[in-house]
């Protein structure tokens, strides 16, 4: 690991002095050494977590010790009116961690409910997300996820709402993606289809930006891949949804129906807690960086 590691810093101009040999160097800059190894980290595959209600900075930094990133709310979670996560980057990025950026999308019915188009509905969100973003600190390019919590294939005015969200991130210098179901579900006699499935046909079809995709997937064997709550990932590549930059493999409460297989690997309360930290609640994410939205 030392020589592959040497090997990629001497790639990216980083080597120190006696640290792989040769010419002596500057020392690098913090930012280029993360960019170096999560370079490295990209070869793996690697835990992380997200929750709606912030845990408060004591215990953020508890769970450093497990894992490497942790989602971060732009804006109010579902079915909340305030967000706990405003205002605690740098908090969060002094600690270690990266970041999981995420934006509440609408419901069918709030779309539907709305006076504006769903496109107009999906910029004027993406507009607040964007604000959001850099009144937080993210950088330019940072990963925005859009929550899309309606599995399945999108209604007409979801896909005007989200690709109205996406289309609008993508033209700010931030780069837009989605958390959605990588679940099949029926689509018609002897077919199925997932919500990852259904956005990228659209992408294709329409020409539109590239979007980077977050699966949720925690059916557990043998209806899905999940291997339950646990703190030593599965491989991302096993979500079932190719090319994504993110698996959630399982989420809290579980689901009944889809985790019967796995259930001894949650709290009997239905709940998948982190080892040793009791009484919070935590959704299991694997990635192949320490920072998916490239947020730090």
């Amino acid at each position: 690991m030392r020589v592959l590691i040497c090997g990629m810093l001497m790639l990216a101009g980083l080597s120190r002095v006696g640290s792989c040999g040769g010419r002596k160097e500057a020392a690098p800059e913090p930012k280029a050494v993360a960019a170096a190894q999560d370079t490295v980290a990209a070869t793996r595959d690697i835990v992380g977590f997200d929750r709606n209600d912030y845990p408060g900075d004591d215990a953020m930094a508890g769970l450093k010790k497990q894992f490497a990133y942790t989602g971060y709310w732009l804006t109010p979670p579902p079915g909340e009116t305030a967000n706990g996560w405003h205002g605690k980057r740098a908090v969060l990025r002094g600690q270690g961690y990266g970041f999981l950026v995420l934006a509440n999308g609408r419901l069918d019915k709030e779309i539907k409910a709305s006076k504006l188009s769903p496109a107009e509905l999906g910029k004027q969100d993406a507009a607040k997300a964007v604000a959001a973003a850099k009144t937080e600190g993210f950088p330019a390019a940072t990963i925005i996820f859009l929550d899309q919590e309606e599995g399945g294939r999108l209604l007409e005015e979801q896909a005007g709402y989200l690709f109205g969200w996406t289309e609008a991130v993508a033209t700010t210098g931030f780069r837009p993606g989605v958390y959605g179901s990588g679940q099949p579900l029926p689509d018609g006699p002897g077919a199925t289809i997932t919500t990852i499935q259904d956005i990228r046909e659209h992408v294709a079809k329409n020409h539109l930006h590239t979007i980077a995709i977050w699966a949720y997937q925690d059916a557990c064997a043998p209806k899905g891949p999940s291997p339950g709550c646990t703190v030593q990932p599965p491989s991302r590549n096993a979500s079932g949804t190719p090319d994504v930059t993110v698996w959630q493999y399982a989420q809290s409460p579980r689901r009944p129906d889809l985790t019967q297989s796995c259930t001894a690997t949650y709290e009997t309360d239905g709940n998948c807690y982190a080892p040793g930290v009791p009484g919070l609640m935590l959704d299991m994410n694997v990635a192949g960086s320490t920072d998916p939205s490239a947020g730090r």
